[in-house]
């Protein structure tokens, strides 16, 4: 089942897959306004297609897993980081805990924060009420995100389930839930507009002298300017809705404003023993595996990069690959997306699940260009991805960005044309697991 939403939107296609009780993945694709493909008011109202919001790719990307019609997690794709996860964890006062996590086999299966999630109530960090209230909240922040698009792409294919499985959710009761939010949330345009805006006190004396010391206080904390209202729902454990209310009144009045979110990248990285991305040692000759079962690509590849100053290894069995992989240690692989016996996506989320690849970019070479291949690429852990036929400043471009030049050459070397391939009191903490 695929599609656009011109043609059916969210909640029908929702409604479809609860019905079929069908179990699998709903991808989701929307562009940005650049493209033309949203309203006005859509790209005002959805929360991450707007200038509230620069921090986000040109395009985004959603996933729903579904069991037997349920939904057992969802996320947006556009980024594999674990800032949403150390948000939530951050209300029980664990979000240190994510960089000391041990590896796990559920790291090549399941997207970073899922399998996060799971380890943390493995090693009893949380507890499995705490896991399921995180992941519930997870569901409910994709769907307001969802409900809100009025155009865009989707595709539904059946496929496993997700394993290991922690818990479901109706989909039914959510959707309804969910859609009242969004309604709820309209109402407070265009004084609110996202809920990645962040709150900044612009008249303290007139709030102060309106609130209770210990309201004005807990406000004066979370209205830093740095803080999203999505994050203040994740921290608190509140609803996005109750946020919003609270401040509502005093961004009527301007005593708060809300400003543009910027990003507190120090948080918001994923622990060493789930990142696929990291720089190569640039004191020796980069060296560059490509795993394709084309001839031609391998040469290509091979013609762009010698001149750089890279080294470049064709392996055109992907089933040899992994065995030599191992031995060259390469500091970049170029790996197609099919090919016979085993196709990239299987051999990348082997590739991941040993320590020796964890971090080494990975970027996947295909000739679609739809949204679901880049998704699964994603999921398996590929750093990136890169359509065919590509240009020699393509590849050269992608291949800096995460292992940068040799030091003897540099991009400009090449020749354009060559190549061509409620009230404050909602800001207090409320760490039992249930919203109030």
């Amino acid at each position: 089942m695929q599609g656009t939403l011109n043609e059916i939107d969210i909640r029908s296609i929702l409604q479809l897959i609860e019905l079929g009780q069908r179990t699998g993945e709903l991808y989701v694709e929307a562009y940005s306004s650049s493209h033309d493909t949203l309203s006005e008011t859509t790209a005002l109202n959805s929360s991450l297609l707007d200038e509230a919001t620069p921090h986000l790719p040109e395009e985004c990307f959603w996933v729903v897993f579904f069991v037997n019609g349920q939904i057992a997690y969802a996320a947006d794709r556009s980024s594999n980081n674990l800032g949403r996860l150390r948000d939530y964890l951050r209300r029980y006062k664990v979000e240190n805990t994510l960089g000391d996590l041990p590896t796990s086999p559920t790291a090549s299966i399941n997207t970073p924060e899922y399998a996060c999630l799971w380890l943390l109530m493995e090693n009893h960090t949380l507890s499995p009420a705490q896991g399921r209230s995180i992941l519930a909240s997870m569901v409910k922040e994709t769907l307001f995100d969802l409900l809100s698009l009025r155009q865009g792409s989707f595709s539904f294919e059946i496929g496993p389930m997700l394993a290991p499985q922690l818990t479901t959710l109706e989909s039914g009761s959510c959707v309804i839930e969910i859609v009242k939010q969004v309604q709820q949330w309209n109402q407070f345009y265009p004084h609110l507009q996202s809920p990645n805006q962040c709150p900044i006190l612009a008249n303290p004396d007139e709030l102060q002298q309106a609130l209770p010391n210990n309201a004005y206080q807990s406000l004066e904390y979370w209205a830093d300017g740095q803080t999203s209202l999505r994050q203040l729902s994740r921290y608190l454990n509140r609803d996005l809705l109750a946020i919003a209310r609270a401040i509502y009144p005093y961004v009527q009045r301007g005593w708060i404003q809300l400003v543009s979110h910027t990003l507190k990248t120090p948080s918001h990285t994923v622990p060493a023993s789930l990142e696929p991305n990291a720089w190569a040692d640039k004191t020796q000759t980069p060296h560059i595996v490509c795993i394709d079962d084309d001839a031609t690509i391998g040469k290509t590849v091979e013609y762009i990069l010698t001149p750089q100053g890279y080294r470049s290894t064709l392996i055109r069995d992907p089933l040899e690959a992994l065995s030599v992989v191992f031995k060259l240690q390469p500091d970049l692989i170029l790996c197609d997306i099919a090919m016979p016996q085993l196709d990239g996506y299987e051999l990348c989320a082997m590739l991941r699940s040993s320590t020796a690849f964890r971090q080494t970019p990975i970027v996947m070479l295909t000739g679609k260009e739809g949204f679901v291949d880049r998704l699964r690429a994603r999921m398996v852990g590929a750093t990136d991805y890169l359509t065919k036929p590509f240009g020699a400043s393509e590849l050269l471009m992608l291949i800096e960005k995460y292992i940068g030049l040799p030091l003897s050459e540099s991009l400009s070397a090449f020749s354009p044309s060559e190549g061509a391939i409620a009230s404050p009191e909602v800001f207090s903490v409320n760490p039992d697991g249930a919203n109030p």
